[in-house]
């Protein structure tokens, strides 16, 4: 199994299943109602803000791997639209996993060699930094999302 393959692996198993912290994002996000996505606990960000934020970097970083310059901004990570009904919500769940799969697929398929060049620009570090990187983002606010929702629910019960 190459590097890329390895790397494409993790970032599935994060989205999907797999991996040795035995949580994902597709399971954590199936039961959870797009009125509990748009709970805001004191000024935490909310898990649908969360998961449009996750989701921003993966176009950007998919479009670098087809050969097309970085073009994403921090300052919009965090725009999600309104989420006012149960479709948009599963439509924003739906599109993050959607382009996860998409990504996994161009990263497998990447040619070893990259993986220690520049990454569209040399500031941002190369191809494994920036692909790592995308992973250990995912990790760290999945790891919110099941604490919020937790959160939520045990205020529901109150």
């Amino acid at each position: 199994m190459t590097v890329a393959v390895q790397i494409a692996k993790h970032f599935r198993d994060v989205h999907f299943g797999g991996n040795w912290t035995s949580v994902n994002l597709k399971d954590t996000l199936a039961d959870i109602s797009w009125e509990e996505a748009n709970i805001r606990l004191n000024d935490l960000n909310t898990i649908a803000v969360l998961v449009f934020h996750m989701n921003y970097y993966v176009r950007p970083i998919l479009k670098v791997l087809q050969g097309d310059p970085l073009v994403a901004s921090d300052k919009q990570s965090f725009d999600v639209p309104a989420i006012t009904t149960e479709e948009a919500w599963k439509t924003l769940v739906s599109k993050m996993l959607t382009e996860a799969e998409e990504l996994a697929v161009h990263i497998a398929a990447l040619d070893e060699s990259k993986l220690d060049k520049d990454f569209d620009n040399p500031k941002y570090g190369n191809y494994y930094r920036n692909l790592s990187g995308l992973i250990e983002h995912t990790h760290y606010h999945l790891g919110q999302i099941t604490i919020l929702k937790k959160m939520i629910r045990a205020n529901a019960l109150k």
